[in-house]
This record gives C-alpha cells, sequence and structure tokens, in this order.
C-alpha cells in the first residue's frame, strides 16, 4: 500500500500513524521483527532520518521496541495493541458523526442510514 504522505502534517507523524494502523490491522503481529530503517524510509521515499524520528516516538509511546543487534520489534502486549486499536476506532467514529453533522443529519438519522446500509436496504 503507497505511503500517501502530505505536505500539512509533519512528515514523522504521518509515518507514525501509518506504521501504527500498519501494527493495529496486522501487516506486522505482536512480537515481529519490523524492516530496517533504512528500508521502511526507501519503501515510503522518506529520509532515513525521518523514519528513524518515527521510529523512535513508537518506542517511547511503547508499540515498537529495540533489541540492540537484532533490530525493533512490535510489542507483545495485546492489552496495549487493543486499546490502541478500539481508540483508533473511536477516532474514526468521532470523525464520521461529525462529517455527518457538517451535512446536515442528527445522531439518530445517521445511526438509521447506518442500520439500513448494513441491512442492504436502499435509501
Amino acid at each position: 500500500m503507497p505511503w500517501d504522505l502530505d505536505n500539512d502534517r509533519p512528515i514523522y507523524l504521518q509515518l507514525m500513524e501509518r506504521i501504527q494502523h500498519d501494527i493495529i490491522s496486522g501487516v506486522y503481529k505482536p512480537g515481529d521483527k519490523i524492516p530496517s530503517v533504512r528500508d521502511l524510509a526507501l519503501d515510503a521515499a522518506v529520509n532515513p532520518n525521518t523514519m528513524q524520528k518515527a521510529l523512535s516516538e513508537l518506542e517511547r509511546s511503547g508499540l515498537v521496541y529495540s533489541q540492540r543487534t537484532s533490530g525493533r520489534f512490535i510489542t507483545e502486549d495485546e492489552t496495549m495493541l487493543k486499546k490502541m486499536k478500539t481508540e483508533l476506532a473511536q477516532q474514526h467514529i468521532r470523525d464520521f458523526f461529525e462529517q455527518m453533522h457538517q451535512l446536515g443529519f442528527s445522531d439518530d438519522e445517521t445511526l438509521e442510514m447506518m442500520q439500513k446500509t448494513l441491512k442492504g436496504e436502499k435509501q
């Protein structure tokens, strides 16, 4: 999947978000070794120093840890991963409802549309 970075926000934050998403969605499993800074930077078409900053921040958060000569690995803390996944989902839901409010829909109208959509009904 392409990295789709934009210039509106710091690149390292976007890199962090992408790697977090990959971890939460299962691209990387708990305990997996992640690619090297150079490999990730090459894949994302960014400076290795920028990728290093993103990975260092992920380490600081506890999502990734280093083993001196072996590289970086994904945390095996399932509770942390589940919490992050839930928080990300909640943020997406809040963003969705905010967009629906901007379109003029109430929460009840939005929920009704969602239920109909899930049942395959036409609006």
